[in-house]
């Protein structure tokens, strides 16, 4: 028999295998695609991710704006020191550790204004830090007397005097229960007068008065106890002998 190959069948077989390699690698084609889409849609995800990542920033306290004796006899040296020192200083490291572990960014304004979404960790220390911030610059050497322009009609205008506003805002200091914070804050022009438990404020969305914070008094026993013990009405009433009321009337009118 001859074992010549016959050129017609060799053509036949060269289309079957040529036809087959083109279906194999256009079945092929749709795999690899989707494969690459895939790949691709990781990355971009991936660089998405590092868009998104919050700017945590690291809180610090304010430098405290006069000697820890300046507020004396009101308020004594040695509270001074360690409620500037240990207290608040606490409230900072506690708060820079927990909004790192969170990765919680913007200003801490911005992170109290939705606390309820954070852990207690940042409502307590981020309250804290805040409060006492603020605490530190309401009160000054020279402070005591009354206010005085815009912030003393506004006074008139929402207690009927300087002295009912005292009257009210030392009650609801005197009245918090337990540890807190009194405050005097604003709404539009108006102004009202509110506490908050622990270290709340009015900016938080969970705070039980709301506003712009003007005045704030701590009653936390911590704050007074070395000089006055148990007597929260006196270190009130001594409060008001070194109320910054220069300060208090420039957050009014900010």
């Amino acid at each position: 028999m001859d074992n010549k190959q016959n050129p017609s069948n060799s053509r036949r077989a060269f289309v079957k295998t040529s036809a087959k390699a083109a279906i194999i690698s256009a079945a092929g084609m749709p795999l690899m695609g989707a494969l690459s889409s895939c790949e691709s849609k990781k990355e971009e995800k991936k660089e998405e991710a590092k868009e998104v990542k919050p700017q945590v920033e690291t809180f610090s306290q304010i430098a405290l704006p006069y000697a820890f004796d300046a507020l004396a006899p009101n308020i004594d040296a040695m509270t001074m020191e360690i409620h500037y020192g240990k207290h608040h200083a606490g409230y900072v490291k506690k708060l820079n550790a927990a909004v790192q572990k969170e990765q919680i960014g913007g200003s801490l304004e911005a992170i109290l204004a939705n606390v309820s979404q954070y852990s207690t960790a940042v409502r307590n220390n981020g309250g804290g830090h805040y409060n006492h911030n603020m605490f530190w610059q309401v009160m000054s050497p020279n402070g005591g007397g009354v206010p005085t322009g815009k912030l003393a009609a506004a006074i008139d205008q929402a207690f009927g005097s300087f002295e009912e506003f005292k009257e009210q805002f030392s009650k609801a200091a005197a009245t918090r229960f337990g540890s807190g914070w009194a405050w005097l804050v604003k709404n539009g022009t108006q102004l009202s007068i509110g506490s908050t438990p622990n270290q709340d404020n009015p900016l938080m969305d969970v705070a039980e008065i709301k506003g712009t914070p003007l005045l704030n008094l701590d009653v936390w026993e911590h704050a007074y106890y070395l000089n006055y013990q148990n007597m929260r009405g006196s270190y009130i009433e001594n409060f008001w002998k070194v109320v910054n009321w220069e300060e208090v009337s420039k957050r009014f009118e900010s």
